[in-house]
């Protein structure tokens, strides 16, 4: 049966999104071709039809993952100031549902650990896919009307997101976690121009 082509499109879309979910959910190196395909509801066979290995597919996943990121970066772009733009990036980064929901969350922080091990196709279509997010971040934040001390201060900030992120995941105690997460939300919000007061802890969020 022949198929049109804008099934293929889809199924191949299909198999990038349950890729990108696994990988943020269990890592590179723990997801196998088989799980992936589970996932996307197709068989292993129909793999190869799309992508010539995983290594292909975890490009062409990390890259349709920062694809994502965009609506969202919209989103913080369209704030007037670069304390409000600051801040939304702070308060959603740092929610206790992107640190809960591994799945849909960031792909930096999920699979970096797995990239610095890799060689070759893999991590270098992770690599292209993270300049361009970085640079895509640059234009939405605007941290400053320098490039260059924009750029710096916006990779600032992702480094201590990421790793604010990767703590409050790695810690098994709910309560030290949740505190990482409120603790650098104030910091980083004092930090960059975006502080708010706040009552007690009924604003951990």
């Amino acid at each position: 049966m022949r198929y049109p082509p804008e099934h293929k499109t889809a199924t191949r879309r299909r198999i990038l999104e349950a890729a990108g979910q696994a990988f943020r959910e269990h890592g590179v190196a723990e997801t196998g071709v088989d799980e992936v395909m589970r996932r996307a509801g197709l068989t292993h066979g129909g793999f190869y039809a799309h992508f010539r290995d995983k290594t292909e597919l975890v490009a062409e996943a990390c890259a349709a993952a920062f694809d994502g990121a965009v609506p969202n970066l919209e989103r913080i772009a369209a704030l007037p100031t670069p304390a409000a733009r600051a801040r939304l990036l702070i308060d959603s980064y740092l929610a206790l549902r992107h640190r809960d929901n591994r799945g849909a969350g960031c792909m930096v922080v999920a699979v970096a650990a797995d990239m610095a091990r890799l060689r070759g196709a893999a991590r270098a279509g992770y690599s292209r896919g993270f300049a361009q997010h970085i640079d895509r971040l640059c234009g939405a934040l605007r941290l400053s009307d320098d490039a260059d001390v924009n750029r710096v201060r916006v990779t600032h900030l992702m480094s201590s997101l990421v790793g604010a992120l990767l703590f409050a995941r790695a810690i098994d105690d709910a309560e030290h976690s949740d505190a990482i997460l409120h603790s650098m939300r104030r910091c980083l919000r004092a930090e960059f121009g975006a502080a708010q007061p706040e009552s007690g802890t009924g604003n951990r969020r």
